[in-house]
């Protein structure tokens, strides 16, 4: 195991925002690829690249009432480094650019809110849209918007529907996306959301192209709101030369039916289903703004680290979200369960995070929150972080919303040859991702049977786990009851906390169960794990909640270990993934108390351990 200093990581993150340099030499076996500034020839090990595949603009229709005017050209220059409005009236500007981005709005009335909004357009002149023309705020907006909620179960909103506008509104967001691809150094990728919500339960995807073209429309609610049909659509258009993928997210507010035991209309899943939900999904979204759906204290009652930004709500309400059937850890164990059952896995997918933000603007940073839904949570006292000025009717200090439980996260890691919509793509597919709550972490991750002992010290790391094993999103298969060996390795962002640990989950079934555990693999400042309980000694990392300074003495800057599992056994089907864990910092909800100069909301986490998860390895027996 070895550890970099911090300071040399933050030297390694300046080179590659400067400016253009030669194609850089193969990296050490310390020192994960970095990606160049101007474009080069493909890297075979791959390099780590950074987006968010989950932005709305003033086209959702919800971004729209709740005071969003960024244009999809002002998502993607965000971006790339530039200050952008927010609806409440202050900049909004990345602390670093990203390296891809999606601008995903919901297909549902693309564009109509904005359309309405305008006296001069025909939609302003529909009786039950003139509303929005004469709307002045964001009471009056959201009252509108209320009159067409009859009209969202797709049974006679024609009558209100202009396709004319909805056609434009796509126009204009695969035209950005174009002006703003810049192969080698920016992928912009064409992309929108399907929005099914069943009685809030959320059934959300975001759909990705691969390439310049998309079918004329999207897809929507409207359509169906059985995501399958969004499948059947899906394989269509890729016959017809449009290919793309669906990324499901938030199934921490799906109420159970995200990754349900059934299909939509409550028929046993089998092997069609499984292939063609692979085929249309191979990822899914693991944390945002609306919480992480990693896994939840009620389904993980062993991980110490499973109680981490609960979003407990369905979408857009205050009802309770059901967490069995709603959460990624289970599903990819149901997973291995039907696979042992009945020899199909639907739930074979990758990690990413991405953000989910509504004003144009990913807000990544505990420090530097922005929320999500524009001039309604703009402030502390909105998002129920600072106490109101008067207590509300029934005494309670704080804003009854359900604002507090959210998040500053989160991030899609990729490791791609280049920075280019096909590069990318194709990382999607294999599933090479990893998801991060906002801090720029890197996670590698590699199975083998044949990695020898020296291997992490070799210049030759990465290519030799290319050629000798698998890495995250594939299939390690037996091999005469070898006990394979696992390369994991955790960078932490020099702009962020350093790392405290590294772990392994582990999902398995014995005994016709499907089981976890979790391993701490990797434990900072010389500490080692207990081999009982496989849990590294708290290194002493704290906070300081008066001022949110943090132990900067504490930590890693680099964890990385060649790991064997010790309870293996060569018959159990398994799979395995990264979690890699942050010292402790300020939640963003405690920021938000320091700077209005109040003691933090004393029901909320006022620390979190930022993390990363790896894509999963499936060991096949």
């Amino acid at each position: 195991m070895r550890e970099l200093t911090l300071f040399t990581l933050f030297l390694i993150g300046l080179t590659a925002c400067s400016e253009p340099q030669p194609p850089a030499s193969p990296p050490a076996a310390n020192e994960p690829a970095v990606q160049a500034s101007t474009r080069s020839a493909p890297n075979p090990d791959r390099n780590a690249y950074y987006g968010d595949l989950h932005v709305h603009t003033r086209y959702s229709f919800d971004a729209f009432i709740f005071g969003t005017r960024a244009t999809p050209d002002d998502a993607y220059r965000f971006a790339k480094g530039e200050a952008i409005s927010h609806p409440a009236g202050f900049e909004l500007q990345l602390r670093a650019p990203l390296d891809f981005q999606g601008v995903t709005d919901h297909a549902m009335f693309l564009g109509m809110m904005a359309a309405a909004s305008d006296p001069a357009s025909p939609v302003s002149k529909i009786p039950v849209m003139k509303a929005f023309a004469d709307a002045k705020t964001v009471a009056e907006r959201r009252a509108a918007y209320m009159g067409i909620r009859p009209y969202l179960d797709g049974t006679h909103h024609n009558e209100i529907l202009d396709l004319d506008v909805v056609k434009s509104a796509w126009a204009d967001i695969q035209a950005a996306a174009e002006r703003h691809n810049d192969p080698g150094r920016f992928t912009a990728f064409i992309a929108y959301e399907y929005t099914s919500g069943p009685e809030s339960q959320n059934l959300h995807r975001n759909v990705i192209y691969r390439g310049n073209t998309a079918p004329a429309i999207p897809f929507s609610r409207l359509d169906s709101m059985n995501p399958e049909n969004l499948w059947d659509w899906m394989d269509a258009q890729r016959e017809a030369g449009f290919e793309a993928l669906a990324i499901p997210h938030n199934s921490n507010g799906s109420n159970g039916q995200m990754f349900a035991l059934t299909d939509f209309e409550g028929n046993a899943l089998d092997a069609a289903y499984a292939d063609q939900r692979l085929r249309n999904e191979p990822l899914v979204e693991v944390t945002q703004v609306k919480g992480t759906s990693d896994t939840h204290p009620a389904l993980s009652p062993n991980d110490e680290w499973a109680d981490f930004e609960i979003m407990p709500l369905r979408i857009a309400s205050t009802l309770a979200s059901e967490p069995d059937g709603s959460y990624v850890r289970q599903a990819l164990g149901r997973g291995l369960a039907m696979e042992a059952a009945n020899g199909f896995n639907p739930y074979r997918f990758g990690l990413i995070g991405s953000s989910d933000t509504h004003v144009g603007a990913g807000s990544f940073d505990e420090d530097n929150y922005w929320s999500k839904v524009g001039t309604l949570d703009a402030t502390g006292q909105q998002r129920g972080s600072v106490p109101l000025d008067q207590p509300n009717a029934d005494g309670s200090r704080f804003d009854s919303g359900y604002y507090h439980y959210w998040s500053a996260s989160g991030l899609a890691g990729v490791w791609a040859e280049e920075n280019t919509r096909e590069s990318l793509f194709d990382a999607f597919r294999r599933k090479e991702t990893f998801a991060t709550t906002g801090p720029r972490m890197r996670v590698r991750f590699f199975a083998s049977h044949d990695f020898e002992a020296d291997l992490l010290d070799r210049r030759d790391l990465v290519k030799t786990a290319y050629a000798q094993g698998v890495t995250m999103g594939g299939d390690l298969m037996a091999r005469n009851g070898s006990i394979p060996k696992f390369i994991v390795w955790a960078t932490a962002d020099p702009g962020s906390a350093a790392l405290q640990r590294v772990q392994v989950i582990k999902g398995f079934m014995r005994e016709g169960q499907s089981q976890e555990q979790v391993f701490d693999v990797a434990c900072s400042d010389g500490l080692t794990a207990d081999p009982g309980t496989h849990r590294c000694p708290d290194n002493g990392a704290t906070v300081d909640l008066t001022d949110c300074s943090i132990t900067r003495e504490k930590g890693a800057a680099e964890l990385k270990v060649l790991w064997q599992d010790p309870t293996f056994d060569a018959g159990e089907r398994a799979f395995y993934y990264v979690r890699a864990l942050e010292n402790p910092t300020c939640r963003w909800s405690t920021w938000d108390a320091i700077r209005a100069g109040v003691a933090p909301r004393p029901d909320l986490h006022a620390t979190i351990q930022e993390r990363a998860w790896s894509s999963p390895i499936w060991y096949r027996p």
